[in-house]
């Protein structure tokens, strides 16, 4: 009788679930979408009840396409978006909306909590200075701001880890998590407990640190009515979204490097040893063994998606494929038009939450297509930036992947090829983190033995070459893109400054 493992995860616009079976197969998926709520001006927030939910749904979906398969499932996996904040009363309920990882409204917090910690020593132990997604100064803030809410907070836990909580009763918090919520020493892998009651953080909110394989719970009896899942089946302790897809790309050796158009703009590139800069991030790799130095573009898809629904006001459900079409027609660099995407601040290589979007060199002849494509553009300068701090660490990719959202998009891909002057190889159909931590799981269980065996998931793709045309002209637009954030950088700093003088008077 086959066996199969789930893979849960918990992206920033939707849940995804899959099934793979132990001969290979990719035999079922299930996705349920939900929003990111801005309400406020740097503001990222999501509602934790809304990710079980679709988490119930998908499974059961699944359950339907395949009778009975549910019975057969040997491990679970839930990956998701870090270092996302849900906090939880006594009895593990939230108290409040999820903050997320790519939430910009703690500029005060940050810059108090930059002041009282030694900055070269926090590098040091966390591979990382104080920025906008380190959990202290949005826990802060939520201190300052909402004191009731603080008062009844007992947890603190990640997306992926609450998924795994409401499917065990069982609290913890993958690796990766605490990695990147600089509150974590990544040599000695313990939490930096002085620093956490430096600034009234009871340590004791947070669970125990699991590896990414580690069977940490099981399933409790209850799944088996609300979602048919039999309780007693393994869940490891998960992985970060973007670790989860670098492994299900198949990005297992030095050299590789994936570009993941997800909501925000991930850039992984992997290596066998841990090695730090202060302009990216740092992640345990799933592979033991090898690590990841990545970068985090705060806005990527969910740029397209507010000039889509926002701007736009669109409600035709092919509008990408349209403005693909228009904005093929547009040469590259949008006849003059230059995106910066900091429209929820920016994390890497920048780490400035006054950061702001910018549509520069907009004239009257410029069309939707235009600003559309580039849009497009901005996101792809921004992984160029990165690129570039990578190779100044000594490092030099030796094959680009793409996946998410934005590697359905043959315009955006033939961009990044472009832009990046190099060949990339797209996944237009990739299920993404919830591939990877289903087949992490599957490690687990032992019905897969080998990390290559992933390679049996990857065989659709498409090769894109970079035009030397239009490398051309990027290469000459693209200082230009750089030169517009140094040159309003104050503007920024002031703007911030502004709105937040005027935000105390409210």
């Amino acid at each position: 009788m086959e066996k199969y493992v789930l893979g849960i995860d918990i992206g920033t616009t939707s849940v995804k679930t899959v099934l793979l079976s132990a001969s290979g197969q990719l035999a079922a998926e299930a996705t349920r979408g939900h929003d990111l709520l801005s309400p406020h001006r740097n503001w990222a927030e999501e509602r934790p009840e809304l990710w079980w939910q679709n988490a119930v749904e998908t499974v059961r979906e699944i359950g339907e396409k395949i009778p009975g398969c549910l019975r057969q499932v040997v491990s679970i996996g839930c990956s998701g978006m870090v270092p996302a904040i849900v906090m939880l009363d006594e009895n593990g309920t939230p108290v409040r909306n999820s903050i997320q990882q790519n939430d910009a409204r703690a500029v005060r917090e940050i810059e108090m909590v930059a002041a009282a910690l030694d900055q070269e020593t926090l590098y040091r132990q966390t591979g990382g200075r104080t920025n906008q997604q380190h959990i202290l100064p949005r826990l802060l803030w939520v201190k300052e701001h909402e004191p009731d809410n603080w008062a009844r907070t007992r947890t603190v836990m990640g997306s992926y880890d609450y998924i795994l909580y409401r499917l065990s009763g069982v609290k913890s918090l993958e690796l990766n998590w605490a990695a990147e919520s600089g509150c974590f020493d990544i040599h000695r892998r313990v939490w930096l407990t002085d620093q956490l009651e430096q600034f009234g953080v009871d340590p004791g909110w947070l669970p125990r640190v699991s590896e990414p394989m580690e069977a940490v719970a099981v399933t409790s009896p209850e799944m088996e009515t609300l979602m048919g899942l039999p309780g007693g089946i393994p869940i490891i302790g998960g992985s970060a979204d973007h670790v989860a897809s670098t492994l299900a790309a198949g990005i297992l050796d030095e050299g590789d490097l994936l570009i993941k158009f997800g909501g925000a703009g991930d850039i992984l590139y992997c290596t066998r040893q841990l090695k730090t800069s202060p302009q990216l991030f740092f992640d345990y790799h799933d592979v033991p063994g090898r690590y990841l130095i990545n970068g985090c573009m705060a806005s990527s898809g969910s740029l397209v998606k507010w000039y889509t629904h926002d701007i736009l006001r669109s409600q035709d459900p092919h509008i990408l494929q349209t403005l693909d079409r228009e904005a093929e027609e547009i040469p590259p660099a949008a006849d003059g038009l230059v995106v910066l995407p900091y429209f929820l601040g920016e994390k890497t290589p920048l780490f400035d939450p006054n950061a702001r979007g910018v549509f520069f060199g907009l004239t009257l002849s410029h069309t939707r297509a235009h600003l559309f494509r580039a849009i497009l553009e901005s996101v792809l300068y921004g992984f160029r930036h990165h690129v570039e701090v990578i190779e100044e660490m000594g490092y030099h990719p030796r094959q680009i992947i793409a996946t998410d959202g934005g590697a359905k998009s043959p315009l955006w891909c033939q961009i990044a090829a472009d832009v990046l002057n190099a060949e990339v190889r797209a996944y237009p159909s990739h299920p993404g983190s919830a591939l990877g931590v289903a087949f992490l799981a599957g490690m687990q269980a032992g019905i897969f033995r080998e990390w290559e065996e992933i390679g049996r998931f990857l065989t659709q793709y498409r090769i894109y070459k970079p035009n030397p045309e239009a490398a051309e002209v990027y290469r000459r637009a693209y200082p230009i893109y750089r030169n517009l954030y140094s040159q309003l950088r104050p503007s920024c700093e002031s703007l911030g400054t502004l709105y937040n003088e005027e935000q105390k008077t409210v």
